[in-house]
């Protein structure tokens, strides 16, 4: 029986994309990242990563580099006890600067190259699959290779209006896209098999030893001419139903905790602080004039007029902050 598994996109999907990771210890897992696997190989899916790496054909990551880059995305995940089943990667880019990388080629999404190939080699069903990603090449790939598609939209990913890269569902993280996939989950694929991943100390073949070098054009497999996967026939439970939106309103109130924490800050409210502070100082300078000998009344007048312009404008900035 073939394969079950779920494709996820590296940068932005799995990883903090800070532009072109080009060092290991660039890799940071986003939040939630390590137990979404988890649950997905408890589920029994593969779990591979299918990457553009045009930094490789750019000169920005040297091979050496990209191998120690996953090498620390894997040790990441075993540390939370999960493990990759593979890992692909297309270097390969038309503008790039490295003669040996400086094509197009069938493993750089939108094409599907990465994901027949690792169906082929890994016997994965694509049409019992997913592929989960951050842009517009992620899900087209996915949907040219006959998978289900997710758009993450945790970056500021926009799918557009052509067929091809409309994706089946949209999440705003890695976890909740997790959730949909056992929401829409089929009942009778692999429920009494083994997690397909191996332990953490006995990693798979497939993940330790990734594919850096695709087959040429000539000898890439003929994509399949599939339509696009439609919405499942399973109705999801109820009970699933309940617990994605409960993780879908509980990520929205963490959203909104956020927005006020970094709202606290207020550039009025501490100009009126400032001026407050100058209130007193001017009533003072008022006291010590009426009660010098001289008698200066026009300066008591002038000291008693700026104090109340000053107070003036700082009850004015608190209101303002308060109606913000």
């Amino acid at each position: 029986m073939s394969n079950n598994a779920v494709f996820f996109d590296r940068d932005g999907t799995l990883v903090d994309d800070p532009g072109y990771l080009s060092h290991p210890d660039q890799v940071e897992l986003l939040d939630g990242v390590a137990e979404a696997l988890k649950q997905l190989q408890r589920l029994g899916y593969q779990v591979v990563v299918a990457t553009n790496q045009s930094g490789v054909a750019r000169g920005i990551v040297s091979e050496e580099m990209l191998d120690q880059i996953h090498e620390r995305l894997q040790e990441l995940l075993s540390k939370e006890a999960v493990s990759l089943d593979g890992i692909y990667c297309c270097p390969f880019h038309p503008d790039g600067v490295i003669p040996k990388y400086r094509k197009e080629s069938d493993w750089r999404k939108p094409n599907p190259g990465m994901l027949l190939a690792a169906s082929a080699e890994m016997d994965i069903d694509l049409s019992r699959s997913w592929m989960v990603g951050s842009s517009d090449r992620d899900i087209e790939a996915g949907r040219r290779a006959g998978c289900r598609t997710i758009l993450v939209k945790g970056y500021d990913s926009e799918h557009g209006d052509p067929e091809s890269s409309r994706p089946d569902y949209v999440a705003g993280n890695v976890k909740e896209a997790v959730g949909i996939i056992q929401t829409h989950r089929r009942p009778e694929a692999h429920d009494d098999a083994p997690p397909a991943s191996a332990p953490p100390d006995e990693p798979a073949s497939a993940a330790t030893a990734p594919s850096l070098e695709p087959q040429e054009a000539n000898d890439m497999p003929e994509p399949p001419q599939v339509q696009t996967a439609a919405a499942p026939d399973e109705p999801a439970t109820s009970g699933a139903r309940t617990e994605h939106l409960l993780e879908t309103i509980l990520e929205q109130i963490k959203r909104m905790q956020k927005t006020d924490m970094y709202g606290e800050f207020s550039f009025l409210r501490m100009l009126a602080g400032i001026i407050q502070v100058f209130v007193p100082f001017c009533l003072l300078i008022a006291l010590w004039l009426l009660m010098s000998s001289d008698g200066q009344d026009d300066r008591v007048l002038v000291a008693l007029g700026f104090a109340s312009v000053l107070q003036l404008m700082a009850v004015t900035f608190y209101i303002m902050q308060g109606r913000r």
